[in-house]
């Protein structure tokens, strides 16, 4: 998400928040959308908890775009783990009140944020009686971009407010105290959690700086945070993509069965399998284009021409983030590189995806 941008990017969002600086954000507005009326309503994919079996379930959020992520529950003997929060209270509460069916003889004692995004974690104050489990990166991240930050892009007045709006205007992003990690970690950590083992794996940095994948060993079960994304285009704010493929290679090689994407439906292997391919293919084709010259935007230009012709990711949603994908290959190859600004990267992900060749 927009949120995990080069660091470099925050400041000025602070000050475009603040009222400080303007900003033109051109024609990102039509193809920006929160509409709800465009979630899946098909089967197997539907807003709510889902039962996975062995005491795993899976809270889903169609159409899984910008925002509407997934979370998970985790059910021991008098005690249960949460995977991740979501983007604002009324939707967290709504996903509490829906687990109170099993978390009401098993109370969550744990919960684990994957990554600082948002969507995944400006819910936490709402389980605050339970340990917060993060990785080191991903705590330190959560602070870059408060929930009062996109509060005041959502009321700010003019083009600004209009343009947040339409990204973020389904969320309600007012009165949310950011609740922390209270125990952090790196690499790796073992948890017992009524008397179920669970494993925290470190993956990042990758989508983010601190991406962590949960896994339930009796259960062949893992949450993968937004390490994927089904039926939506990944996004790679943080790099490099070696990374990001080198996570999806460690879950080939599990022995699981149920994985919970951060966006999208339910998978399995193949949809893990799905992701790398793409990863691999965006890392093959822009180190090929930038060793032969080629500027980071005109690669993207080419391969969102490339992708929209292939039959296997070209029909995923949000394909734009190409343009965004492509800059972070770029900075891994040549680190002089400079990045474009957030408001640049979603312009440039919006011609894509409007089909304007500028």
């Amino acid at each position: 998400m927009w949120w995990s941008a080069p660091r470099s990017i925050v400041p000025r969002l602070r000050r475009v928040a603040a009222g400080e600086e303007e900003a033109e954000f051109g024609d990102l507005r039509p193809w920006c959308s929160c509409d709800t009326a465009k979630m899946s309503t098909s089967e197997g994919y539907r807003r709510g908890l889902h039962e996975l079996g062995d005491g795993c379930h899976a809270y889903l959020q169609p159409d899984g775009s910008w925002g509407w992520s997934n979370a998970g529950l985790v059910v021991g003997d008098g005690a249960s783990l949460l995977v991740d929060t979501l983007f604002d209270l009324p939707l967290t509460r709504t996903m509490l009140d829906e687990m109170v069916v099993h978390t009401r003889t098993a109370p969550i004692v744990t919960l684990v944020n994957t990554h600082a995004n948002g969507d995944h974690c400006y819910g936490n104050e709402l389980v605050g009686q339970a340990e917060i489990v993060a990785s080191v990166a991903t705590a330190h991240e959560m602070s870059e971009v408060p929930p009062a930050m996109l509060a005041a892009l959502n009321a700010a007045p003019g083009e600004v407010g209009d343009l947040f709006r339409s990204f973020f205007g389904a969320f309600q992003f007012d009165g949310i105290t950011l609740t922390p990690p209270t125990r952090t970690f790196e690499r790796r950590l073992d948890l017992e959690v009524g008397g179920r083992h669970v494993e925290l794996i470190e993956v990042g940095p990758a989508h983010t700086a601190g991406d962590t994948i949960v896994v339930v060993p009796d259960a062949k079960t893992v949450y993968t945070g937004d390490i994927l994304f089904i039926g939506g285009t990944p996004i790679v704010w943080a790099g490099p993509l070696s990374n990001w493929v080198a996570a999806c290679d460690l879950m080939l090689g599990m022995d699981i069965e149920t994985v919970v994407p951060g966006h999208g439906p339910l998978t399995d292997k193949g949809g893990i399998a799905q992701v790398r391919d793409y990863l691999d293919f965006v890392e093959r084709e822009a180190t090929a284009r930038h060793d032969a010259g080629l500027d980071a935007w005109d690669t993207a230009r080419e391969l969102a021409r490339t992708i929209g012709a292939r039959e296997d990711f070209g029909t995923w949603g949000e394909f734009g983030r190409i343009a965004v994908n492509v800059e972070t290959v770029f900075r891994s190859l040549d680190p002089s590189h400079t990045t474009p600004d957030v408001v640049e990267q979603f312009r440039r992900m919006a011609r894509l995806e409007a089909g304007s060749p500028a």
